[in-house]
């Protein structure tokens, strides 16, 4: 299948600007996937896969104007549905892990997929990340989009409830890729959705050089299983005190317990701003290709992580092999763990209810 959709006008390179649908497949199970290429009126390239939101690759220019792939990622559909670090992919039910799988809402307790030693994570065994989506590209007036749309039945890794989701990813003509999310249920459940891409600015290498400011005050510990111990610390004094704009690597081989527990960066800052607001969450800069990534969100929180589970054994794109820390995340969600920290923000979602979440990722340079 080949279709050219909602082609209208051409970039300043001459090239198309719109949205293209291609084949990208069939799963093992013999479902047929699409690969939908935005490209926005600069000439920026998102490409999208309807298998598990995947963000196949995210093409945005440097200082010079030379146009590169920033995203870590495989070639082909049968590499995503190997095991795979949920490269580029919509997380969900819930992002993040939620201690041993078990949880008590409005008195019921309930017992989810177990997937990471004796916790659940990114919803479970089938997460969002490993379902086909339904798909279409629709108008928007930022820029050519996709839709995504996906059922997840009641019981569906334990979760209650019938939770009907929807996800509009936007390439902005503003060189932003904007993920709206919003999900309803007939149930009283919990939600918590996210994105999981790998980022290298650089296109290549490690990212201990890249630049970080986070304008977060405070952090939520783990133990030693990567959950949270339900406290907020200040990142004064610490090495998670990104609020002066400090390299990865400057502070990540300290002495603390905390980087010692997950070997590296992968925890939750909070985020200092009115609940459902649109804000800054983070900013990163790579000083060689000159190219700057701010992630703004509707959201309270949002892991870092640092790629510390990269081991050079996931070969992606070109036969690249992804090693240790070759890639980093910012995702934009509510706390690990909230459903059984009550001093957290709820994830809870009624019947009724619209849970709606804004995550931006938008690019420019630094000259």
């Amino acid at each position: 299948m080949d279709v050219l959709v909602e082609f209208v006008t051409r970039t300043g390179g001459g090239a198309m600007a719109g949205v293209e649908m291609n084949s990208f497949g069939r799963t093992i199970g013999g479902t047929g996937v699409s690969v939908f290429t935005l490209t926005n009126k600069s000439g920026a390239e998102a490409r999208i896969v309807n298998y598990g939101g995947i963000v196949l690759s995210l093409k945005v220019p440097d200082r010079h104007g030379k146009i590169d792939d920033i995203v870590l990622g495989y070639d082909t559909l049968a590499e995503y549905e190997k095991a795979n670090p949920y490269f580029g992919c919509l997380v969900g039910r819930c992002g993040n892990r939620i201690a041993n799988g078990k949880f008590v809402l409005n008195g019921t307790a309930y017992s989810l997929a177990v997937n990471n030693g004796a916790n659940h994570l990114h919803g479970g065994i089938r997460g969002f990340d490993k379902v086909v989506w339904d798909a279409k590209p629709v108008k928007s007036g930022n820029g050519p989009a996709v839709e995504l749309k996906y059922l997840s039945k009641d019981g569906e890794e334990g979760y209650p409830g019938n939770l009907m989701v929807q996800a509009v990813y936007t390439l902005t003509d503003k060189n932003e890729l904007r993920l709206d999310f919003t999900a309803t249920t007939d149930k009283a459940t919990i939600c918590n959705l996210t994105h999981h891409s790998y980022f290298n600015l650089a296109g290549r290498g490690d990212i201990l050089s890249h630049i970080v400011t986070m304008p977060a005050d405070k952090f939520t510990p783990i133990d030693s299983g990567l959950i949270p111990t339900g406290e907020f610390k200040a990142v004064d004094g610490t090495p998670f005190d990104f609020r002066k704009p400090v390299a990865i690597g400057a502070r990540i081989n300290d002495d603390d317990e905390q980087l010692r527990f997950g070997n590296g960066y992968d925890h939750n800052w909070v985020i200092r701003k009115k609940p459902g607001t649109l804000a800054v969450a983070a900013s990163v800069y790579e000083s060689v290709s000159g190219r700057v990534m701010e992630v703004l969100t509707t959201e309270p929180g949002f892991q870092f992580y640092t790629g510390n589970f990269l081991d050079g054994k996931n070969i992606g794109k070109g036969g690249r092999a992804y090693q240790f820390r070759s890639g980093f995340c910012v995702e934009p969600q509510h706390y690990p763990d909230s459903p059984n920290k009550p001093q957290f923000p709820s994830i809870a979602l009624k019947p009724g209810e619209t849970y709606a979440n804004t995550i931006i990722y938008r690019f420019s340079v630094q000259k």
